[in-house]
């Protein structure tokens, strides 16, 4: 077994804008398994909110070669656990190696990783394209630029209703709104009023990761679903959400990949949750892996890589209907 990894750039085809960070390159760490001929890949984004750089993750991964090198694991899920405490306070790093031992595992064993999981993928849902704040002017541009049947728009600003209601008139697409913790109590629940009104399916994250005792408020008085995103970013946070959210965003950098991502997302099922994955702005690499979950969740949002003026890898072919798959194992994506 041998590591590898390298850096990327992800130049974005527009500043990306949300309730607290802007950016035009995305740098990424992409991983590489190599074992008897196969290969699997990972990724992770660097992330300045969560204090995570790429020095950082390589530098996790660097201090854990030998065990996944020469340590005795088969399933993915067993390298996971020899690295839980290892990679206690770098899940980004441990996602781009759990996503790698994936694509690899599903390579050797000559399966998609959706069949090597047991989904079917006619069962995905379609993903939302992602609409960063800027001028009213500029996000109804972004929309015409992009047509999609589903909008997730970035919220955060002192006229979000405002937004909402410019795109509107442009569009019976779907809305989805994303505050990114934007918001408190008393302005999430007013602003579910007016958003039910113009179409809006749900709204994401309207407070701080730990207003847990004002989510109660916005649980039971909000017009709207509620999804939490910040508020659920690891294993322990599903049930902290039950009975404050009606749905939680599995982001799998923050969990710390495939193996704790899916089992968030049963946890969730069983609590009667609804379920969604999202990215955080990855290359194909990343996206194609959270293509292949999509058959067990409500919601996806895996428009990443359709963000980028460049994407050094090829994959899953996100659409307005769906997604295609390429004829290759694993994930199915690979480098330029």
């Amino acid at each position: 077994m041998k590591l590898s990894y390298q850096v990327v750039d992800l130049p974005l085809k527009h500043t990306f804008t949300i309730a607290h960070q802007s950016r035009d390159v995305q740098d990424s760490l992409i991983v590489k398994l190599e074992d008897a001929g196969f290969f699997g890949l990972g990724e992770a984004t660097s992330n300045p909110y969560y204090g995570v750089t790429v020095q950082r993750m390589t530098d996790s991964l660097d201090s854990f070669r030998d065990v996944v090198e020469n340590g005795k694991w088969d399933h993915p899920s067993e390298l996971w656990e020899l690295g839980r405490q290892h990679f206690a306070q770098d899940a980004f790093a441990q996602c781009a190696l759990d996503m790698a031992a994936w694509d690899l595992y599903a390579k050797q064993r000559g399966q998609k990783l959706y069949e090597v999981l047991g989904l079917n993928p006619k069962d995905i849902p379609i993903s939302n394209f992602t609409i960063g704040i800027d001028s009213v002017q500029k996000m109804v541009a972004k929309m015409k630029e992009v047509d999609w049947p589903i909008y997730k728009i970035k919220l955060g600003t002192d006229h979000d209703l405002e937004i909402v209601r410019a795109l509107r008139k442009e569009t019976n697409a779907k809305f989805r709104i994303d505050a990114n913790c934007a918001w408190n109590a008393e302005q999430a629940i007013r602003n579910s009023e007016e958003l039910a009104k113009l179409g809006v399916e749900f709204m994401e994250q309207p407070l701080p990761r730990e207003s847990w005792e004002e989510m109660k408020e916005v649980f039971q008085h909000s017009k709207l679903p509620v999804m939490a995103d910040e508020s659920c970013m690891v294993e322990s946070d599903v049930t902290k959400c039950h009975g404050l959210f009606h749905a939680i965003n599995v982001k799998l950098v923050k969990a710390g990949g495939i193996t704790p991502g899916l089992r968030m997302i049963q946890e969730a099922k069983n609590l009667g949750m609804k379920t969604m994955v999202g990215c955080m702005t990855e290359s194909s690499v990343g996206i194609s892996a959270i293509a292949h979950l999509a058959p067990l969740l409500d919601y996806v949002d895996m428009d990443g890589a359709l963000l980028l003026a460049h994407d050094p890898a090829e994959g899953v072919v996100v659409k307005t209907d769906g997604v295609t798959f390429p004829d290759r194992a694993g994930i199915g994506a690979i480098l330029k």
